[in-house]
């Protein structure tokens, strides 16, 4: 295994970890966005820096084309997409991809708070 596979190993667990606990709190069953929010100030409180809804410029040839919206960066590293779904689908991995190729960054893990157990994955561009 290369080492970009464990790039940003410990904040991506703290993530994963905060996103536990947030599920622990709330249960499941609410819309993503609570759960966004609630992410944001656990994850704070463990002192991580947060950007929530920052826009970011697609650029085509020069011009914009459009904006992506990642929901969460954390320590400017790491994006966080939470998700309320039945099981992560191709489509939200290539959301994912496409936010770290708009962005410049490497990581990012996507939460699913859906059910009673978090499930989580770790996307490494």
């Amino acid at each position: 295994m290369g080492t970009d596979e464990y790039l940003h190993k410990e904040l991506t667990e703290d993530i994963v970890g905060a996103s536990m606990a947030v599920l622990n709190k709330l249960k499941p069953g609410l819309k993503e966005k609570a759960y966004e929010n609630a992410l944001v100030i656990e994850l704070r409180k463990r002192g991580h820096e947060i950007e929530q809804q920052r826009q970011f410029d697609v650029i085509y040839d020069g011009v914009v084309v459009d904006t992506m919206i990642p929901d969460l960066i954390v320590d400017g590293k790491v994006i966080v997409d939470p998700k309320c779904v039945i099981d992560f689908s191709e489509t939200h991995i290539a959301q994912m991809i496409g936010y770290l190729a708009i962005t410049g960054l490497r990581v990012a893990p996507l939460c699913n708070f859906k059910k009673s157990r978090l499930q989580w994955k770790r996307i490494v561009k």
